[in-house]
């Protein structure tokens, strides 16, 4: 496996909404692998898919495991302001720690390691979850509407663009089946 280090690639990890809605312009994209951290409805949405009075949940990338995401790499010029974009962005909760984390981009023949802009759950933070039985998560995911619109469609947003990518999508599968069951 190679590792590639060169100074003006700057990639980005995205595991949730940033896939299939990353609102900046990319050089390319493709399937990437994260090991360390699993992707996990760890994270309460006070704003963008839920309210304080009723919050819903969004993904976090909480330790252990490993994560099938989709990798952007920008173009050098633009790096710097895409980057404040999706800074702001995901730290509207400070609830998230911005990593740089080697990720394996798996479209490849020899697949090729590179270094990614991600961002984890900190588990410190307020809206840190921890681990939610299943019926709490199924709530939380089917009453959360916030100002980006329900945490349902985020969920099935979320299940749509990783099958698109190739990518497994059982155990978020078996979820969304849960929280769409007795409606």
């Amino acid at each position: 496996m190679m590792t590639k280090t060169h100074k003006d690639e700057t990639w980005i990890f995205a595991y949730g909404s940033l896939m299939w809605r990353p609102a900046f312009e990319f050089a390319e994209s493709e399937p990437a692998l994260l090991h360390g951290y699993h992707r996990a409805f760890c994270i309460y949405s006070h704003i963008y898919r839920g309210s304080p009075d009723n919050p819903g949940l969004v993904l976090g990338h909480d330790t252990g495991g490993s994560c099938v995401g989709r990798a952007f790499r920008l173009r050098p010029e633009e790096a710097p302001g895409i980057l404040e974009q999706i800074h702001a962005r995901e730290m509207i909760y400070h609830v998230y720690i911005e990593k740089q984390l080697p990720i394996m981009l798996t479209r490849r023949e020899n697949k090729l390691r590179v270094f990614a802009r991600t961002y984890t759950a900190d588990r410190a933070g307020l809206q840190y979850t921890g681990k939610l039985d299943h019926k709490t998560t199924i709530e939380l995911i089917r009453n959360g509407r916030g100002i980006s619109g329900e945490a349902r469609d985020y969920l099935a947003n979320t299940i749509h663009h990783l099958r698109q990518l190739g990518l497994p999508v059982t155990r978020l599968k078996r979820l969304l089946e849960a929280v769409n069951a007795e409606i």
